[in-house]
């Protein structure tokens, strides 16, 4: 070992307590409508009640009148007052997309921001806002984004056919000749639901204009401050050093904060407008009605085989819609679809196309694995197929499944598969459900008039990566001259622990206990540049930023030891905030070497600068870091009733080395139940007319803790090539979890001969599947 060398303290690895929680479970965190400032307003908006319309005459003058009401604005106040719009997230090269602050002649969705109100306090803003009378002029809407493209109306007037862009690979057509060829052919046409990300905390910002200085503070709910920042400036037109974003606690984001939104912009042009700071906390109807969906898509999917069960081929032809207003870029995540449709089997050929449309809902958002229709489809046909060849789906997936000796690979789409365990998390999930035990239960059941099934997901998962915006990530280390640490990162607190992850990295590569390190995050005036915290980005760009800033710091605390001591640095071991000299009881403690650093600057070693602060950067080398898991459940369907009762789930995944398995098991755990509410409860849904119908969660339906089982976890470890080893997290049990949880559903219905094609699974739709089912293939299963 090298006196630079970073040294093993066993932070990284261990199920250390997390740092948040004393904070966060005592109430003591600090949200946006936590944060007050003197002579604050508050903000409160008219919102669209029809999904498509001309706006007509707006007529504000009894909210004017009402005591408390500081000012009413239209789009003719504060849409001028934009400089430019756009976001680092968006994709350079892919259509560009209108997001005007406030509707401005035309509406677009039901929920679209028309006037905003703002007030002494929200009340009296929402009294005001029932003030309010907008005439508008009803327009036919274009509702289903399936029929846009042949729709004779446009949500917006410059793009026809409703296109938002679209992408492809090898054309689908072009792999005819091969299914014509194939033993077996198993073609499908699968619909997922609208669904939100439904955080905990809605969305909220807080934004305070500081005339004299030309400065915009803004204390807002966002996964990534450093975007924040940059969209303000730039839609001021104001310097980026005048804008400071502040992101503290914030009650979950899942994707849907990565980016700022249109009422986020009105905020920012009303404080700068009145000169006051004005806050803006979104109630659940608004969230639910206009902060964005998901996941609404749907793909034409086929898979050809050999005899012998081997995949020939696999295509997909993706189309999905994205609302009125997308953002960021939809486009990212739709190309991720088709490229990563093959998974994690041994496919020789391969297409796909995506598309995507506008419609008049609620704009499309990014949400946790955006890309997870891959996953669903291919996963959902993959079962279908094993029944139409007549073969065990776990049976299928095993003569097609990638291994770890098949590493680095590429899939027939280019991607560069490496570091990956399909094969070896699907056996390690089987073995902790004992597969053949639950095959022999689930007979012995059937014969008892019990319907239960098992269904299994295995994704692989690019986590990291190396685009514009996400490719680099900083880090700021601070020792103060006690010895203690202070590291700053750009990601906040967003139920990732984040907070937990970046200390005991820094423990680890700067050589000091975890009691002596603590973090601030989500700052832009003191955290270097980052992308903040998405893309399952986090824990590999945070160990690789800390560890090119905690190198520069054992450097010079080593030199500072060594020459103090009388010896060379190679002499000089430092390890637990001691520097030693090798086969010595001679040694500083890091407090004595920091009061020299900072104090007794006389005393340092040539070259060497005073004090003990650096920023280092690390930039993602890698196109991307890939994890990969699989999902398996269990589940018992009343066929009577529909009601699914989940039995067992089990995880196997390949996250690469744990920094904390507390915070790599908490992360499977929200991300599997999120995917549960989308395969059986969680529907965005709209009436024809265009009109949302789930807007409270009386109609919304999300898990709660009595329909999830206890979610057990296997862990198989191969290291990335990126900084500690570490992969992504974030985004995988959100992926697996659908798929397997629908699969399931449809292997204890498949003697009725039940074929899932749209979610979610309601009761009444399993009810209506199995009496359909049994009327297309009467003899084929009773009850």
């Amino acid at each position: 070992m090298t006196s630079t060398d970073v040294p093993v303290t066993g932070a990284v690895g261990r199920r250390v307590p997390r740092v948040e929680d004393a904070r966060l479970l005592t109430g003591a965190g600090a949200y946006v409508d936590d944060v007050t400032r003197p002579g604050m307003a508050h903000a409160c908006f008219v919102r669209s009640p029809l999904p498509r319309a001309a706006i007509g005459e707006i007529d504000v003058s009894e909210a004017l009148e009402l005591d408390g009401v500081l000012a009413v604005y239209t789009a003719a106040d504060l849409n001028p007052g934009v400089a430019e719009i756009s976001y680092a997230l968006d994709t350079p090269g892919f259509p560009e997309v209108a997001r005007p602050p406030l509707a401005e002649g035309e509406v677009r969705f039901v929920g679209d921001p028309v006037v905003m109100i703002v007030a002494r306090d929200r009340y009296l803003a929402e009294d005001a806002a029932e003030l309010v009378i907008v005439d508008y002029d009803p327009l036919p809407p274009v509702v289903d984004y399936a029929t846009a493209a042949t729709a004779s109306e446009r949500v917006h007037a410059d793009c026809p056919g409703n296109s938002a862009g679209g992408l492809a690979g090898r054309p689908p057509a072009d792999l005819e000749p091969v299914y014509a060829e194939a033993a077996h052919v198993v073609r499908r046409t699968i619909h997922q639901q609208a669904y939100s990300p439904v955080p905990l905390e809605t969305r909220g910002v807080i934004a305070e204009w500081t005339p004299a200085t030309g400065e915009l503070t803004v204390w807002t709910s966002s996964q990534s401050p450093h975007e924040v920042r940059g969209f303000f400036a730039r839609l001021l037109g104001v310097a980026e050093h005048r804008v400071r974003a502040i992101v503290r606690d914030t009650g979950g984001g899942f994707g849907q904060k990565v980016a700022p939104q249109r009422e986020d912009s009105c905020v920012a042009l009303a404080a700068r407008k009145l000169g006051v700071p004005v806050k803006w906390i979104e109630d659940r109807q608004e969230n639910l009605m206009s902060a964005g969906m998901a996941r609404h898509e749907h793909g034409e999917v086929a898979m050809a085989f050999d005899a012998e069960g081997a995949i020939l081929a696999a295509t997909i032809e993706h189309v999905q819609n994205v609302g009125a207003y997308p953002i960021p870029s939809p486009l990212t995540s739709s190309i991720a679809v088709g490229m990563l449709f093959p998974g994690p089997y041994r496919v020789p050929q391969a297409g796909f196309s995506t598309t995507s449309y506008y419609s008049n809902t609620v704009g499309r958002v990014a949400y946790r694995g955006p890309w997870q229709f891959e996953s669903l489809s291919r996963e959902l046909l993959l079962d279908a197929a094993a029944r139409q060849i007549g073969i065990d789906p776990v049976e299928l997936r095993r003569r097609n499944m990638l291994r770890r000796d098949e590493m680095p690979t590429v899939n027939p789409n280019g991607m560069p598969y490496s570091d990956a365990t399909p094969l070896e998390c699907f056996e390690q999930a089987l073995g902790m459900l004992d597969y053949p035990a639950f095959r022999a239960e689930q007979a012995a059941a059937r014969a008892r008039g019990r319907y239960l099934g098992v269904g299994t997901c295995t994704y692989i998962e690019p986590t990291t990566g190396s685009t514009p915006f996400l490719s680099t990530e900083g880090a700021t280390i601070r020792i103060a001259p006690t010895g203690t640490v202070n590291v700053h990162l750009s990601g906040g607190s967003a139920g990732n622990s984040l907070e937990t992850t970046a200390v005991q990295l820094t423990a680890d590569a700067l050589g000091v206990d975890l009691a002596d390190v603590q973090t601030l995050q989500g700052d832009t005036a003191v955290a270097p540049m980052g992308g903040g915290t998405n893309g399952s980005r986090s824990g590999s760009m945070a160990a690789g930023a800390i560890a090119a800033t905690a190198q520069i710091l054992r450097e010079r605390i080593v030199a500072i030891a060594a020459h103090t001591l009388g010896v060379t640095v190679e002499d000089v071991e430092f390890a637990g905030g001691r520097a030693t000299v090798r086969g010595t009881d001679k040694s500083l403690t890091l407090a004595e070497i920091a009061h020299i650093a900072y104090f007794q600057t006389e005393a340092l070693p040539p070259g060497v600068p005073p004090g003990l602060e650096a920023t280092g950067r690390h930039r993602a080398d890698q196109m991307m870091i890939w994890a990969n898991a699989t999902h398996v459940c269990t589940c018992e369907v009343d066929i009577a009733t529909g009601a699914v009762t989940l039995l067992r789930y089990i995880v196997s995944e390949d996250v690469g080395p744990m920094i904390n398995p507390n915070v790599v098991e908490g992360q499977i755990h929200g991300g599997t139940v999120q995917g549960i509410g989308g395969a059986l409860y969680e529907h965005l849904a709209y009436d024809g007319d265009g009109n949302p119908v789930a807007t409270t969660f009386l109609d919304y339906l999300v898990p709660t803790a009595a329909e999830v089982p206890d979610i057990e976890i296997g862990h198989i470890e191969t290291r990335s090539s990126g900084p500690g080893g570490f992969k992504g997290v974030g985004e995988g049990g959100a992926i697996g979890s659908a798929p397997a949880v629908l699969n399931a559903v449809a292997d204890a219905l498949a003697p009725f001969g039940v074929e899932i094609d749209r979610l979610p699974l309601s009761p009444a739709r399993i009810v209506d599947m199995i009496s359909t089912a049994t009327a297309e293939h009467t003899g084929k299963g009773t009850r």
